[in-house]
């Protein structure tokens, strides 16, 4: 058992989420981050990789005042669970995600992960054990969903979204796609990674809708077939 899995990220109209140098850039306005707010606040976890840490030091709290009195209400934490997949424990000590908010914070890590880093992070957060090389993200999931994770977000990068499409984990996309072209073949994009060869290993998506928000359009798909699934 796993959790459900909810892909959430912006992207320009040529599909990249960054610039080459993986500088942050504003792609959506306040109406999608009041959107994004929502979805959060209506999930157990949040999920990101190290290099959108280490790029953009998020710290993926819910902004709504209203939003963390209702999660009160009903009986959660004031944030969703906060989790890094960071296979080497490269996340700074001092990253936002570690210290703004209450709330438990997960780093995955894999065996690649120096015992001195981890027992660094271990100050922080909790850390879980994934893997020999990289995180196995089959097996982390399973374990979030034995701590009682049954609603996970992940809003990126284009790494770890790519390992979870690949290895069939994730159940819906959302994208929200700006009105801007940023360029660059080195680009970070939604879905970065080996990618696919062949056209019968492509990973089909079910349309739900196409939405128009400010002044570009919010696209909410389903996958049908869940990659190596």
């Amino acid at each position: 058992m796993r959790p459900y899995v909810i892909v959430n990220v912006a992207v320009s109209a040529d599909g990249k989420l960054s610039t080459r140098e993986r500088r942050q850039v504003k792609i959506s306005g306040k109406d999608d981050f009041d959107r994004v707010d929502e979805l959060k606040a209506g999930c157990d976890a949040i999920m990101v990789g190290i290099g959108t840490v280490l790029a953009d030091d998020p710290s993926l709290t819910v902004k709504s005042d209203a939003r963390i009195d209702a999660r009160a209400r009903n009986g959660k934490p004031e944030h969703p669970v906060r989790i890094v997949v960071d296979s080497k424990g490269r996340t700074p000590p001092d990253a936002k995600i570690l210290h703004k908010g209450p709330g438990l914070r997960i780093i995955a890590v894999s065996d690649m992960a120096s015992e001195g880093d981890v027992t660094a992070l271990k100050q922080h957060a909790k850390v879980i054990h994934a893997g020999g090389e990289f995180v196995d993200l089959l097996i982390l999931l399973e374990k979030l969903h034995e701590m009682g994770i049954n609603r996970l977000m992940v809003e990126g990068g284009g790494t770890l979204i790519w390992g979870l499409l690949s290895a069939g984990l994730v159940d819906e996309l959302l994208v929200f796609v700006g009105n801007i072209i940023i360029g660059g073949k080195d680009a970070p994009t939604l879905a970065d990674g080996t990618g696919y060869i062949y056209e019968p290993d492509f990973i089909s998506l079910e349309l739900v809708h196409a939405l128009p928000m400010e002044e570009g359009v919010l696209i909410h798909w389903k996958v049908k077939n869940k990659g190596s699934e």
